[in-house]
């Protein structure tokens, strides 16, 4: 259970301390390169992304995925035995990643000054929803409430309808690929400085910045975007529109070549004269023309016609698909987008593969999600401690 020695991780040591999303995605994707992780849970409570979503047999299988590549193991880190052995595993680690409330970790005398005393090249992460100073650094923070703060929710949805949250881990996702990203940046300090550091990240920070310019538009024009559905305020046609055969495609219109070729296919060339057409701005304006036009040009056609008729004028289109539409996609088989991953506990799985391809180094999945406290005792013999070392800890309830 190694990593192959092509990945370009091997021989990074993680200790994985988050529970739930954000966290623990951070981790997935470092060992996914090949990152030795480290999943450590508390032993009576394990990481509540073990009771996630469907499982199967009794296994989760949000887990299955959210812990691969990942061995396992217990530790109460509120126990002397339990704050004992985490200093000697971050002794021995790069990096630390953990999403307790602020000041949590201090409670125990596992903060900052007592990590990077046994090990000063240690990057701590740290993920919370607010940060960890400032008027709601101690709240309880979760994905949906950063969703709901940062502005998404307020211009997700249609115009008369209340705004409108994702059904997903939208915000705990860009936040583990942010922090993965901000790992790597400590990690490329450490090699000019030889020094650790701290790594402060809040939920509701990076979905800000991936909604784009809004504050430096409200700054400048005291503009606050509103919902619009699926039309955008910068280009039409925008949007989903109904095949004959009662499936749904997705286009986009960004390039205004792209919108010329598309008024041409559905037999509206002289829309293109119209001197609105000339700016994406413009046409956003007139999207009920614009819909109207290719939207009723789609509803006389099968999705199989449509897609044909946009590939071969160019034009940018896709279908709407579910997953079970995805796990049958060329495009997504061709670069084996949902891999299969074999597991001891039920067989073959099918998941979303690593996240990028890398021609010389390439990440991989060398194992789904393992059970809790799986590996506990040969995590803490290749430390060094001694079957009497390990019973003492699980006497305490250190384990």
């Amino acid at each position: 259970m190694t990593a192959p020695t092509t990945a370009p991780l091997t021989g990074l040591r993680v200790l994985d301390l988050a529970t739930l999303f954000a966290g623990p995605m951070a981790a997935t994707l470092l060992g996914d390169f090949g990152a030795e992780v480290v999943k450590i849970e508390h032993p009576r409570k394990p990481d509540p992304s073990r009771g996630h979503g469907p499982s199967k047999d009794g296994v989760g299988l949000w887990w299955k995925m959210l812990g691969r590549n990942k061995r396992t193991m217990t530790l109460d880190l509120s126990r002397p035995g339990g704050r004992t052995t985490l200093l000697r595993l971050a002794e021995a680690a790069d990096v630390v990643i953990e999403n307790f409330r602020p000041g949590t970790l201090e409670k125990w005398d596992l903060g900052w000054p007592e990590l990077s005393a046994v090990n000063p090249r240690l990057v701590l992460a740290r993920v919370t929803g607010f940060g960890q100073f400032g008027p709601y650094a101690h709240r309880p923070g979760f994905g949906t409430l950063a969703e709901a703060m940062s502005g998404f929710a307020a211009i997700t949805g249609e115009p008369d309808a209340p705004p409108t949250l994702p059904p997903f881990g939208l915000a705990d996702s860009i936040a583990g690929l942010t922090t993965a990203y901000a790992v790597m940046t400590a990690l490329a300090a450490r090699e000019r400085t030889g020094e650790g550091q701290v790594v402060d990240l809040a939920l509701i920070e990076p979905i800000l910045a991936a909604l784009g310019p809004q504050p430096l538009w409200y700054d400048q024009l005291g503009h606050v975007q509103p919902r619009t559905g699926n039309r955008s305020p910068n280009n039409a046609p925008r949007g989903v529109y109904r095949t004959a055969d009662g499936t749904w495609v997705a286009v986009s219109t960004s390039a205004q070549s792209v919108a010329e070729r598309v008024m041409h296919l559905v037999g509206r060339p002289e829309l293109i004269d119209e001197p609105w057409f000339a700016s994406g701005a413009d046409r956003a304006r007139n999207a009920d023309v614009l819909d109207e036009a290719v939207g009723g040009w789609i509803a006389a056609r099968t999705r199989t016609d449509v897609m044909a008729a946009f590939e071969k004028a160019e034009a940018a289109v896709a279908p709407v698909q579910d997953v079970q539409d995805v796990m049958a996609d060329p495009q997504y088989q061709a670069l084996d987008t949902i891999t299969t991953v074999d597991d001891p506990e039920l067989g073959p799985l099918r998941m979303q593969n690593v996240l990028f391809r890398l021609s010389a180094t390439p990440g991989a999945i060398r194992w789904a999600g393992r059970p809790h406290g799986a590996d506990t005792d040969e995590v803490l013999t290749e430390l060094g401690l001694t079957p009497a070392d390990i019973t003492a800890l699980r006497a305490e309830g250190a384990l």
